[in-house]
């Protein structure tokens, strides 16, 4: 059995696969920075629910893992040499990667070698911004995405900072334009962030 479990920013994800590499757990949870004690959470359950003593590989990956791990003696690995092998394996020929993460945004081009392009310090077209949208709307991230699935037109909004963003998007609120439609759009303008800022003209 192989436990895997990635502490990002803003979330913990954790994943456990049987001896024939099948799915049989898997976890997606906001940690408010909370770290400790949702680790300490998850892994309880998970031995309560899955190990019952037995033994486990155990690796851990993630922005906020690699402390944790040290403390810990459990394997690290690097987000970006995992998602490079995940998608040799479950979809060979991958020639690029985007990962949106809570605070933080990368790229990976994975034909010949790795380049990996993350974005500044800003955290304009992330999981925050996101996050600070559904706020606005007054929704849940999952309640803005599956608004935006409504969706019948959009609008221009700005990714690259959370405060323009919200100068585009109030209007529209205050013009009483669907819920729905600005759903999309803000998902729209992390797309063009992303294009625009990381991918910067390579096809």
């Amino acid at each position: 059995m192989r436990i895997g479990m990635d502490i990002g920013s803003t979330t913990i994800k954790c994943v456990v696969l049987d001896e024939n590499d099948q799915i049989i757990y898997s976890a997606y949870e906001r940690h408010y920075s909370h770290i400790l004690e949702k680790t300490r959470e998850l892994l309880t359950s998970l031995n309560d629910t899955y190990l019952k003593g037995k033994k486990a590989y155990f690796a851990i990956s993630g922005s906020a893992g690699m402390g944790l791990a040290d403390s810990c003696g459990v394997s690290f690995v690097q987000e970006v040499f995992a998602d490079r092998v995940a998608a040799n394996r479950l979809n060979p020929g991958t020639d690029c990667i985007i990962e949106l993460g809570g605070e933080d945004a990368k790229i990976l081009f994975l034909t010949n070698g790795t380049e990996v392009r993350m974005n500044g310090s800003c955290a304009g077209g992330t999981g925050a911004f996101i996050d600070q949208m559904a706020t606005l709307l007054k929704m849940s991230a999952d309640e803005m995405d599956k608004a935006a699935q409504q969706a019948t037109r959009k609008y221009t909004i700005a990714a690259r900072c959370g405060v323009f963003a919200k100068s585009d998007v109030q209007p529209l609120i205050n013009q009483g334009a669907l819920a729905s439609d600005i759903a999309a759009s803000i998902y729209q303008a992390v797309v063009n962030q992303t294009i625009a800022g990381l991918a910067q003209g390579r096809p």
